[in-house]
């Protein structure tokens, strides 16, 4: 027998239509954090260096890094996508849901093929559309199929790499890295990305699909219950998240750290779903520790992340554009040049600048430039 279904996951008698005007702050406080957090991690992309390679400074930024940040943030961002995105079919319905979606993957599309083959717009606008299978889902639903959609998807990840441990294959580590060569043009660049991009997509959504899937599960059962939205309510909820998530989190961010020591094959394959299950366990640790502060009217100094996370979508491409600018060979072409010390403070001093200026932009303008525009063509107006 399911769980009734919560009073505010009851479609009301009259929705209005169109954008949010009215924001609580934990959403966006957990969406700016998020940003900075994604940056910090894709610097290692974005300046070419790997890993395992790392020593002295680089390698103590690289292991804290993986312990506090490393699959933690991106699993922030995911179940906040999900939650915005189940928010959004209950209280606007299909046609806007389907539309919001499609423009997420054009902008998605442009961000990948124009800018950077990391893009993750795309993806989850095309993995948005299963969670209309989950429409009529109450909480309890959505977390019984979250946790058998990661379940499945950790268990596959551990038995391959364990596998190819047991199996002592040579080879060697694989980067995952863009692959560029001095003295392309952008013309070049782009040519190839666009050449790669519905393969990557499809094969992304193959890959990936069922674990973000669960995230997206994990944010509309969130929705379901009110947890972002009415944080004071569910304050056991939120210091149960905060030891838990902490107390498996943190030890198995100290496992990826150590996995991203070694060079070899199978302790790449074994990172995978030790980086993104002990990210999801810090992500919620974090999300019941800003919750809590959220609850006690603590967020002191967090709050300025609040302005970051309303205008994610414009900060996410502007980093692109500048770390890109920094490091691809067709601009600065530092890639390569560059290891972990300081290109994870490249991008925490981006990631902060970006929180000032996203203030500035709210204060003049009210809103984002792409969220602007995203707005116009999923609303007409």
């Amino acid at each position: 027998m399911t769980a009734p279904l919560p009073p505010d996951a009851a479609l009301p008698a009259r929705t209005e239509r169109g954008p949010v005007r009215t924001r609580a702050p934990l959403p966006d406080v957990l969406r700016g954090l998020a940003l900075l957090g994604i940056l910090v991690v894709n610097a290692q992309d974005f300046a070419g260096f790997r890993e395992w390679t790392q020593t002295g400074l680089d390698r103590a930024v690289q292991v804290l890094t993986d312990v506090l940040a490393n699959g933690r943030f991106i699993s922030i961002f995911a179940m906040l996508f999900g939650w915005g995105a189940a928010g959004l079919l209950q209280k606007q319905g299909l046609g806007v849901f389907a539309r919001r979606h499609l423009v997420l993957l054009a902008v998605g599309s442009l961000h990948f093929m124009l800018v950077w083959h990391g893009d993750i717009i795309s993806l989850y606008a095309v993995l948005a559309f299963g969670l209309l299978a989950t429409a009529r889902m109450t909480a309890r639903g959505l977390l019984t199929l979250a946790a058998v959609l990661g379940a499945w998807w950790l268990g596959l990840g551990l038995l391959e790499g364990f596998a190819a441990r047991a199996q002592g294959l040579a080879a060697p580590r694989f980067t995952g890295l863009p692959s560029l060569f001095s003295g392309e043009t952008y013309t070049e660049v782009v040519s190839g990305r666009a050449a790669d991009f519905l393969s990557e997509l499809i094969g992304s959504s193959l890959y990936n699909g069922a674990w973000l899937l669960a995230l997206f599960c994990l944010g509309a059962a969130a929705g379901r219950v009110g947890l972002l939205l009415r944080p004071h309510e569910h304050v056991r909820l939120l210091r149960g998240l905060t030891i838990w998530g902490l107390l498996i989190g943190l030890p198995l961010g100290v496992l990826l750290a150590w996995l991203n020591t070694r060079g070899d094959y199978a302790s790449g394959l074994i990172a995978i779903p030790v980086r993104m299950g002990g990210g999801l366990a810090s992500a919620l640790g974090y999300v019941g520790v800003i919750g809590l502060l959220t609850v006690h009217d603590r967020l002191g100094p967090l709050r300025v992340f609040a302005a970051g996370g309303r205008v994610a979508m414009s900060n996410y491409i502007t980093q692109s554009l500048i770390m890109t600018a920094i490091f691809y060979p067709y601009a600065g072409a530092q890639f390569g040049q560059w290891d972990a010390a300081a290109a994870v403070g490249l991008a925490l001093v981006l990631g902060l600048l970006q929180l000032p200026v996203s203030a500035w932009w709210l204060r003049r303008f009210g809103t984002g430039p792409l969220e602007w525009l995203v707005r116009r063509l999923v609303y007409w107006k």
